[in-house]
């Protein structure tokens, strides 16, 4: 049994140590939003927040979980209630065929928590470990940086 926090909530895993922690999370936990790209930590399709830190899903054993704080997509929003950067890769077609979205999405949140004006460089940097094959990354850039002003212009709001 392994014991973690789970989109805000403690979970406990009854797989084995040495599962794919994407493997739990897609057929353990029914978080289905992590996709499996390549499995073999490349394509950057399974990124959640591990300790507030993107890593790629594939590559972390259940064991290396114990007591630690993981996020995935379904922890940032839902298709209901689509935070701004959600919003904003359906809007400015920064989605596509949806493999990479959800990735992306917790790559950009982790870069839009420490810099709410980013670069078109900065974005590309943050992404860099994503792979998409449909949009050729300017819609996603584009996407990043309207998400980006949206959340300052949200900020300015409660000030």
């Amino acid at each position: 049994m392994t014991t973690f926090t789970l989109n805000g909530q403690i979970r406990t895993a009854s797989s084995e140590p040495m599962a794919r922690l994407l493997d739990v999370l897609r057929e353990e936990f029914r978080l289905i939003g992590t996709k499996e790209g390549c499995g073999e930590g490349e394509c950057g399709s399974c990124t959640i927040l591990l300790d507030d830190e993107p890593v790629n899903a594939c590559l972390v054993a259940l064991g290396q979980v114990e007591g630690r704080k993981i996020v995935t997509i379904e922890g940032l929003g839902s298709p209901a209630h689509l935070d701004p950067i959600g919003k904003c890769f359906v809007e400015h077609g920064g989605a596509q065929c949806g493999i990479c979205t959800p990735g992306m999405v917790v790559s950009v949140h982790h870069l839009l928590r420490s810099n709410r004006s980013p670069s078109e460089e900065d974005i590309r940097e943050a992404i860099a470990g994503n792979l998409c094959r449909c949009t050729g990354y300017q819609r996603i850039v584009e996407s990043v940086l309207r998400a980006a002003e949206m959340l300052r212009e949200e900020e300015k709001k409660q000030q």
